[in-house]
């Protein structure tokens, strides 16, 4: 039976609860501002960003951000990141074969990665390099996907709020040689002018990115997907529609699950298309993990 792990952003907690019955069957509080999540059940560890405490709405001003672990049950927390280290962690990804961490910072205007024990934290793309936060909107990261089959980080910056001014990215999983973070050669553009896209997942078996969208309708609040090329993005089509502030989202075997900020966790079912409702108890759900 499929499971999910799903991140209570207001409560401040991670809620587990069961794909079939919508019932929780346990909780782990006080996470903070939590937003990506990341599950390593062969080790026993869950992962997950804290946006930090100090925002302004929805912006964060301050590099006061962290990165957390502990065991499934939450209990060993440790804190892996943070201290003035990042700003706002967004979407998180686990490599378990690296045991690496992959993640947006979005009023840092960056994608980092490190190791799952904190350390060899670096900087892989540097959309802005001003000492000022939060830097500017069209430059801040939030969703991220790896694929390691192609070496390729895919990311999305989404604009300003309902702005259309959305973007999806891909460049090599390392910087090229003689590079640096800040001023990449192998950075492609996928798609612009989407409503405001944020997380991303890969169907690596069938070359298919999605992601959601939580901009303006038609085209926002909305579950995307697009089949992956070697040159980019091709045949980007709505899957779903009617969320209210789509989030975080993850692959099952048959079907994708989508959190908003209304609280609820949606289960699409990716033959019919069929959508429906297997949680609704949230206050604003961000990131999940299946297990």
């Amino acid at each position: 039976m499929e499971k999910l792990a799903v991140l209570d952003a207001f409560q401040q907690k991670v809620v587990f609860i069961h794909t079939s019955t919508g019932k929780i069957e346990y909780t782990i509080e006080q996470v903070g501002h939590a937003d990506g999540l990341q599950m390593d059940k062969a080790n026993g560890y869950l992962y997950w960003t804290d946006m930090g405490p100090n925002r302004n709405g929805e912006d964060f001003l301050h590099p006061d951000g962290a990165i957390y672990r502990s065991k499934l049950d939450g209990s060993a927390r440790e804190l892996l990141i943070g201290n003035g280290q990042i700003c706002t962690p967004k979407q998180l990804q686990l490599d378990p074969e690296t045991q690496y961490l992959y993640w947006c910072d979005r009023e840092g205007a960056s994608i980092c990665r490190a190791k799952t024990d904190g350390s060899q934290l670096e900087k892989l793309v540097e959309c802005n390099n001003s000492p000022i936060y939060p830097k500017n909107i069209h430059d801040q990261c939030v969703g991220i996907a790896i694929d390691k089959d192609r070496d390729h980080i895919y990311w999305t910056q989404k604009g300003p709020k309902k702005g259309g001014k959305g973007r999806i990215f891909r460049a090599g999983l390392n910087i090229p040689l003689g590079e640096n973070a800040l001023n990449r050669s192998d950075i492609l553009t996928l798609l612009s002018d989407l409503p405001e896209p944020i997380d991303l997942e890969i169907d690596k078996a069938n070359r298919i990115l999605y992601w959601t969208d939580r901009g303006s309708e038609p085209n926002g609040n909305t579950l995307n997907c697009a089949n992956i090329t070697d040159d980019g993005l091709m045949n980007h089509r709505i899957l779903a529609n009617g969320f209210k502030e789509a989030i975080g989202l993850i692959l099952g075997d048959s079907y994708i699950f989508v959190s908003d900020l209304s609280g609820c966790v949606y289960r699409i079912n990716l033959d019919t298309l069929e959508k429906d409702v297997i949680y609704s108890g949230g206050e604003a759900l961000t990131g999940i993990a299946i297990y």
